[in-house]
């Protein structure tokens, strides 16, 4: 779902039939789950210098290479259109997986009275966000 919005919001994707775009999601997401850990590993120093920007680009990127690799069928037309495709993508995903309850991110927020006779504690401290 995530790569059809792309597709509508970002005029420099295309594709032909909507059994390509089920096939681009598929392999996308199989180059997500194999080689997108192995360029996190050796684009560390990078993505630590750029606290984690550089992701997108490593997300662009195989965007684009699906792209290359599904040609004609599905196709983007520079690595400017991949980058925001990639982005919206992200995007995407992170609120559909929070919605499904998927994935090891969670937020909770609690907040904790204060009691008048405890002393100045590490707890006492008001709202705790917990991530």
């Amino acid at each position: 779902m995530a790569v059809l919005v792309a597709v509508y919001v970002v005029s420099g994707i295309h594709y032909e039939k909507p059994l390509d775009l089920l096939v681009a999601s598929l392999v996308l997401g199989i180059l997500n789950w194999v080689i997108r850990p192995v360029l996190l590993f050796l684009a560390l120093p990078l993505l630590i210098f750029t606290l984690g920007l550089f992701t997108l680009i490593i997300n662009a990127l195989l965007l684009y290479f699906v792209g290359n690799i599904l040609y004609p069928h599905f196709y983007i037309d520079s690595f400017l259109a991949a980058f925001w495709g990639a982005l919206i993508i992200s995007v995407i995903s992170l609120i559909l997986n929070t919605l499904a309850g998927a994935g090891d991110s969670r937020i909770e927020i609690r907040s904790q009275r204060r009691s008048r006779s405890s002393g100045s504690g590490p707890n006492d401290g008001g709202p705790v966000i917990d991530v």
